[in-house]
Formats: C-alpha cells, structure tokens, sequence
C-alpha cells in the first residue's frame, strides 16, 4: 500500500500530467523505457518541456532510441553491458519467438526472455552505482517520478527516493496492475489477457479462467526475479512486486474502456488511449478539389473555354 502521505499529492500528479496549463511548472525526473515503450513517452515528455516544467530524464548510455536530443536535462549512466549485448540478445528472443509457434505463448517467452531481461534488468544497478548522479537525483527535489513499468527500474527509482511515481503503460504484464492498484478482479466475470474469453463466460470458461490466473502466478514471478534481487540490493530490505508496483500514485493507461472488458477501477486508473493518435489530416486529393472554383451548369449550355 502506498504511504500515507501521498494520497495528499495525487493532486499535484494528476495535475502536473493532465492539466499542466492549470498548474505550477513542477520539476519531474523521467526514467524511460527503450525501444518502441519511449515513442509514446516522448511525445509527452516534449509536451510537458513545452508547457514549462523542468524535466530531467535519465537513461543508460547504450540504448536505441534513448540516444536522440531533448529540449531537457539528460543525465546518462555506464552499464555493464555493450549496445552489440543488447542487440544480440534481443535478437535471440525475436528469433525464438517465430521459431516457437508450436508452443504456446507463454512457454516461447519463458524460454526466450530470461538472459535478455537480466541483461535489461541490470541496468539499474548501473545507475544506482553511480553515486555522483544518486546524489544528484538525491538533492533536485524531484515533484514526481515519470516511469515505464516494464523494465521495474523507475519502481524502485521511485520508492527508493521516496517519490511519487506515475506510471505510463498500455497495462502490467500478469497480474500486477490488479495487485499493486489493489482493483478488485471477479474471475468469474474478467477474462485473463490472451485468454480469448469474453465477459460472459460459462461455468467451463470460469474454470479455465480460473486456472489461467493460476499459471501466471506461477509463471511471472521468474520473469521478475533479477529486477527484485536488484531492488532488495539497492533498498537493502526484501523487496516483492507488490511492494514497487503499490507505491504507484497514478496508473495513467495507453487504453481505452471499450476496448477492456467491464471491470471495476480505481479513482488514480486513467484512460489516455487517445493520445497514441496522430491528429488527423485532410487527405492531399479534397484539399485539390476545396481549391478548384466550381463553375455553375446551365441547361442547354456548353462550357465555357
């Protein structure tokens, strides 16, 4: 659960995220996701440099797409690994992802993903490695933590100062969005993701539902193993999912209602599935046709030359 002071900034948050032009420029510290997690995430972080708040991101010095300018405060770290690593163990995860299709999903990505998320995961013993930027982060009085879920390293970012953190997700992976919101979960009515189920099921389904839930019990917590050691070293105290994904102040979710099956929520859970839209544009063909003069046809007539 989270702390009891920070029910008292959920304001602040929702504010500094939603409605910037309402609220006092605040100072947030981003701790990104790479790969296609930061083109989205980017695209707020220019918006909120654009409105007036101080905004510093802090990403590892070897990534694919972390690397491109901001209009902000960088601060970058050393990993322990080299961005051929990163490349070569992404690549055997792809490869056993299309190489698995007689397997079910969760069993491909069981095998495949275990030495690619240690070497993500590590990443954030790196930082926390570095002292000068630790103390840094330490001194700046930071409003917020700004934070992709998947790769856990801005959860513990977050606990570790003692900030609130938001996070910027189209959903947790197994069953921690329901854990850490603490949203109660009727499996007799909400399917599990990837099941294929819908909200009405029938007591078979319910069943199978049931034991769906069961294997990603069993399954996800080896997914987050390395993240939690790396956690439990840096907080110095056993650390467990529930207790990084609980201190979350706001869920902002990259969905939207209709596209989720009914299910109950919580007052820090926020749709914002639009903004993964471009505005749209005429089309090049009617702005053409807009500006060519419509010349009037009379009966009996031929056109003029």
């Amino acid at each position: 659960m989270a702390p009891a002071g920070l029910p008292s900034l959920l304001p602040l948050c929702a504010c500094l995220l939603l409605t910037p032009g309402l609220a006092e420029a605040g100072k947030l510290l981003v701790v990104p996701m790479d790969g296609s997690h930061w083109f989205t995430m980017r695209s707020v972080v220019e918006r909120l440099i654009q409105k007036g708040h101080e905004v510093v991101v802090v990403m590892p010095d070897m990534s694919w797409q972390l690397g491109q300018s901001l209009n902000c405060t960088v601060k970058t770290f050393k990993t322990s690994y080299s961005l051929e690593d990163l490349d070569r163990e992404f690549l055997v995860f792809v490869n056993d992802q299309w190489n698995s299709q007689e397997q079910s999903f969760f069993n491909a990505l069981s095998i495949s993903t275990s030495a690619f998320l240690e070497l993500l995961f590590s990443h954030c013993r790196s930082l926390f490695n570095d002292r000068k930027l630790v103390e840094y982060l330490r001194e700046s009085s930071f409003d917020a933590v700004f934070l992709d879920p998947f790769d856990m390293c801005g959860l513990i970012v977050a606990k570790y100062f003692s900030l609130p953190s938001v996070i910027f997700s189209r959903g947790i992976f197994c069953h921690y969005l329901e854990d850490g919101a603490q949203v109660p979960v009727p499996l007799s009515y909400i399917p599990r993701i990837f099941s294929g189920l819908s909200d009405a099921m029938i007591f078979k389904e319910r069943v199978w539902n049931h034991m769906l839930y069961l294997r990603d019990c069993l399954f996800c917590p080896p997914l987050r193993k390395t993240a939690l050691e790396i956690a439990s070293e840096i907080l110095q105290t056993p650390v467990t999912a529930y207790d990084l994904y609980s201190h979350t102040s706001v869920w902002l979710l990259r969905t939207d209602f209709v596209l989720e099956s009914p299910r109950p929520l919580m007052p820090n859970m926020i749709f914002i599935g639009g903004i993964n839209c471009y505005q749209g544009k005429p089309l090049p063909e009617l702005n053409r046709l807009r500006r060519q003069p419509r010349t009037p046809k009379v009966a009996g007539s031929n056109p003029q030359p």
